[in-house]
């Protein structure tokens, strides 16, 4: 194979689902040693083109060469392994409770026939595997204790080295190419340019990435060209560094994405009434954050990883037990410390987590079930739930939330990130809450549905006010009245009006640790 052969190629996929075209005659070339962004919507059909080449798909059309040459379709579960290429997928595939080296070693330890196993020797070898990718993390730590960086560097690593390994075996050049679906949708932005390192060095022998996001920032930093899916088909190929952010979105969603300003930025809320008051809140990095929440604002917070941002608005929840420090809404003034979730939605507060799978929601319950969580007591009759009315209220919501497919019956983590988002939302604005605490709103979220996702919190702000914690700055450019700017658990500054933009918020986190405390 030459520099000029195509790692993959991929000519005419097609997957049909029950008469639906899942993939529609999808191209795609990969070439030695570059990173090839992939993009699409929710329902564009990445994920079923992933699943076609891990053997998990069955392809009802279209041919694949990998390193020139044809191989027969479909592949059979594990066959990728044999042909160069592994999987990193958003839930990294690790154990929590084993160790680093443990988890490095998970298919060597399985396939093992020796009675007793050397972990002395494995754990230098892992070592050995670091050093070679320049990658710090400590062999023995067990594995729920390390960054969430260091996680997703252990299992590209891992998934790299079981590449080198397949091809030792197989005596022959395979495609060496390790695809990377969402791997930073959990990362904290700070953290995401040392993945992205690993990534360069990885591909600087020749080895290939493609790299599956929602994220377009990231996609032109670290890819050289993208693909883009819509409907199932190939939308178009293009150089990252030639085709700017708003093309991209155009191929994304086939129309033009109108500009999303929005008013806030040339009006104050400042002069409105004070919803809720926040007063010497203290927990873990936090320390002693007063505010004041006026009356159909959007108030972001940001800041570094560990400057406790994000941390806020789990505490006003009463998620976080241990909290100090007091809110007053009215009349009333609490104290945080005596904060339940229960509490807290009796005094009409409602929260939208970062986490939506394990915190936000019931994988397992449908899409209905989790609609109407919050509410369920409004449809008890004596002792007996009225079914009926529950099911018509979701219908409504499927609608007006425009949550897709419109099928409430089916499970909730079967649906799409962006419609799960939406969802969320659903759930909670039905409480109509008097202050709506967001955290990472439009986390893994396509284009389109963060589109939605903004105009549904810049729609709530008619009837209630909004806390949102996000570390991308250019979602709180876009919806936020005021951002509070966190440093080393203090609240520094807030930002207003014009001043409001991506790079001035990116400034101020760090490099703002001098600034005085800001008035409530």
């Amino acid at each position: 194979m030459t520099n000029s052969t195509p790692l993959v190629r991929i000519r005419g996929l097609t997957k049909i689902f029950g008469g639906q075209r899942a993939l529609d005659g999808v191209d795609l070339t990969i070439m030695p040693g570059e990173v090839h962004g992939l993009l699409g919507e929710n329902g564009s059909g990445k994920s079923t083109l992933i699943k076609v080449l891990s053997g998990f798909h069955t392809p009802d059309g279209g041919t694949l060469e990998v390193a020139g040459r044809d191989v027969p379709l479909p592949l059979l579960p594990g066959q990728h392994r044999s042909l160069g290429f592994d999987f990193v997928h958003q839930d990294l595939g690790l154990v929590p409770s084993l160790s680093v080296t443990e988890n490095l070693m998970l298919g060597e330890i399985a396939s093992s026939r020796k009675v007793a196993y050397s972990w002395r020797a494995a754990r230098e070898r892992a070592a050995a595997m670091f050093a070679r990718y320049d990658v710090d993390i400590d062999p023995d730590a067990t594995v729920e204790r390390i960054r969430p960086v260091d996680r997703a560097m252990l299992a590209i690593v891992r998934a790299v080295e079981s590449i080198r390994a397949g091809a030792a075996a197989e005596g022959e050049a395979g495609a060496n190419m390790l695809v990377l679906d969402e791997p930073t949708v959990f990362l904290p932005k700070q953290e995401v340019g040392q993945l992205f390192s690993l990534v360069r060095r990885i591909t600087s022998d020749g080895s290939s990435v493609l790299f599956v996001s929602h994220d377009l920032d990231e996609v032109r930093e670290i890819t050289d060209r993208v693909t883009v899916l819509r409907d199932g088909r190939t939308s178009g190929t293009a150089v990252t560094k030639e085709i700017s952010g708003r093309e991209l979105v155009t191929m994304i969603i086939g129309r033009e994405l109108a500009e999303h300003p929005h008013d806030a930025h040339a009006a104050t809320t400042v002069g409105r009434d004070v919803v809720l008051s926040v007063r010497n809140l203290s927990h873990g990095p936090l320390q002693d954050v007063s505010f004041d929440l006026h009356e159909g604002e959007v108030l972001g917070f940001a800041g570094l990883v560990g400057s406790g941002y994000e941390e806020v608005v789990y505490s006003l929840f009463g998620a976080s037990p241990g909290a100090t420090g007091t809110i007053s809404s009215g009349e009333r003034t609490i104290d945080i410390a005596s904060l339940t979730p229960r509490r807290a939605m009796s005094l009409g507060m409602a929260l939208v987590p970062g986490d939506r799978k394990n915190s936000g929601s019931v994988a397992t319950l449908s899409l209905g079930e989790n609609m109407n969580l919050t509410v369920l007591d409004r449809y008890f009759r004596g002792w007996r739930l009225r079914h009926g009315t529950m099911r018509d209220n979701v219908r409504q919501l499927v609608t007006e939330f425009d949550v897709r497919p419109a099928v409430p019956d089916l499970e909730y983590g079967s649906f799409s990130g962006g419609n799960q988002q939406k969802a969320l939302m659903a759930k909670w604005q039905q409480t109509n809450p008097k202050v709506l605490l967001l955290h990472e709103p439009t986390q893994g979220v396509d284009v389109g549905a963060r589109q939605q996702i903004f105009d549904m919190i810049r729609g709530s702000t008619a009837t209630s006010a909004t806390i949102c914690a996000s570390s991308e700055y250019e979602q709180l450019e876009t919806i936020c009245d005021r951002v509070g700017i966190f440093v080393r658990g203090r609240l520094v500054t807030f930002v207003t009006g014009a001043d409001i933009t991506k790079a001035r918020i990116a400034d101020l986190c760090h490099g703002q640790a001098s600034a005085p405390v800001p008035a409530p």
